[in-house]
């Protein structure tokens, strides 16, 4: 992705269409969807329209990542003065007692002013059933809610599917509000492969990984077929692309109990395998079952 400081507008509207594509490549419709919301802010920005940005994001595979660079974008193209994204989650916005929701609440929102205000796991706000008690986790919404219209913030609901639902239903005023939905498919066993070979060409000296290299045995097909041959659709789409860091992180734990002390050939004791990526996932499947 390129973050270009551009001020042509038909450059920019080129860019980001670059950018886009490859924030979602395996979703065309999320793909064409976040053109044209970008696109159209591109047209309009003179027009106080940033109500309009609020979005719902419905997934299990990516959702932090994408409000990330959705932030970066709509920063580059002056939507938004600063590029920063607050994340929280109903432990950061609801309190135990009452009168502690509102000022905790608003104070994540101060923190998200100018920015995005990316709530994760929104459905937690909602109860699952109704009770006679007012629950807190309303209450944290419906602040959210109060300063949507105010142009200060972009907020980002993001969820599963069905339980967002819950969300959409809580309050009259939502649709009006939340313009722009986002469902992303979960990554495919070839995509997490994909991942997992990007993340490992790309490491920087604070990772766990750093120093570390895959054997040339593990290919985007090979990685592909393990990952699908040794998890379960369940569980995979449960973890989706945090599978990813876990798996990386036992391999390297397995190379380290597989390598005899007296080894001394520096490339095999940096090398990960195949091997060690499929004791890793089968490390995964026992830790799961100890649940």
């Amino acid at each position: 992705m390129r973050l270009l400081l551009l001020s042509d507008i038909g450059t920019k509207a080129i860019n980001i269409q670059y950018s886009v594509h490859n924030i979602v490549t395996s979703n065309a419709q999320v793909k064409h969807d976040m053109q044209l919301l970008l696109l159209f802010d591109i047209g309009t920005i003179a027009i106080n329209i940033q109500y309009s940005l609020h979005s719902i994001v419905t997934s299990n595979a990516g959702k932090t990542m994408v409000a990330r660079i959705l932030g970066k974008l709509l920063h580059m193209i002056g939507i938004l003065p600063t590029d920063k994204v607050t994340e929280v989650q109903r432990t950061d916005l609801v309190g135990e007692f009452v009168g502690h929701t509102g000022p905790k609440t608003r104070r994540k929102i101060k923190d998200a002013e100018g920015g995005i205000l990316f709530v994760d796991e929104a459905y937690r706000l909602i109860p699952t059933q109704k009770s006679d008690d007012k629950d807190y986790g309303l209450e944290a919404l419906e602040e959210i809610m109060s300063v949507m219209d105010s142009g200060k913030v972009v907020v980002i609901f993001a969820g599963y599917c069905e339980q967002m639902k819950r969300v959409i239903a809580s309050n009259d005023g939502f649709c009006r509000r939340v313009t722009m939905f986002f469902d992303f498919d979960d990554f495919t066993t070839t995509e997490l492969a994909e991942i997992l070979l990007l993340k490992m060409n790309s490491l920087t000296d604070t990772s766990l990984l750093y120093g570390f290299r895959l054997h040339r045995s593990c290919t985007r097909g090979a990685v592909g077929e393990l990952i699908a041959r040794e998890t379960t659709e369940e569980w995979l789409k449960q973890m989706n692309g945090g599978l990813v860091d876990t798996l990386l992180v036992n391999a390297r734990e397995n190379l380290d109990l597989r390598l005899d002390f007296s080894c001394n050939d520096a490339e095999t004791i940096i090398t990960i395998t195949l091997e060690d990526l499929e004791a890793g996932l089968r490390q995964i499947s026992r830790q799961r079952h100890l649940r």
